[in-house]
């Protein structure tokens, strides 16, 4: 294994399987269920080395400091105008494609542009004011589908598809930005 890599172990209760991700700042994160050994670790990050280094260099290869370098004091001074952008838009596209939400939060998310519980509740990263329009409202968008299918499957995506007919291309733009998101 290539000893360039370095990584942070997080060990999780509620890990089913061992996960890895890579940042944009180009950190390196294993999350892994409790009680696996340091040698199943080791011998998983080496299988994955080369798709390590892939994404480690087009972090590197790529410029999104405008969206992940922010820091805390950014997210108090953004978070408000986020939550009220949100919750604005989440209404508005409710309103239209017939969702129903318990709540909205802003939060300052590491890996994440949103998120939706079984309860109901939505969850956006305040990033998302600094993306355009499309990108905002297929995020949104993404998560009020979850609504009704909390999952991503064939029918979730199909979902996606009917009330947002170029989510794909969106989305793509959204990977090849080094912003992934589902």
């Amino acid at each position: 294994m290539n000893k360039d890599i370095k990584y942070k172990i997080k060990k999780s209760s509620r890990a089913k399987r061992l996960r890895l991700a890579v940042y944009c700042d180009g950190s390196v994160v294993a999350t892994v269920p409790r009680g696996v050994k340091q040698s199943t670790i080791k011998r998983y990050i080496a299988d994955k080395e080369q798709w390590l280094l892939d994404k480690i260099n087009f972090f590197k290869s790529i410029d999104n400091k405008a969206i992940s370098n922010f820091s805390e004091a950014d997210y108090m001074r953004h978070k408000e105008e986020a939550l009220k952008f949100v919750e604005k838009r989440v209404k508005s596209l409710s309103k239209k494609h017939g969702f129903s939400y318990n709540k909205v939060m802003v939060k300052n998310h590491k890996t994440r542009w949103g998120s939706c519980s079984k309860s109901g509740n939505l969850n956006f990263n305040y990033k998302i004011i600094f993306l355009p329009k499309r990108q905002q409202d297929y995020i949104i968008i993404h998560e009020l589908c979850h609504l009704k299918e909390l999952n991503h499957s064939r029918k979730f995506w199909l979902l996606v598809e009917e009330i947002m007919p170029n989510y794909l291309k969106i989305k793509n733009e959204l990977k090849n930005q080094g912003l992934f998101y589902r």
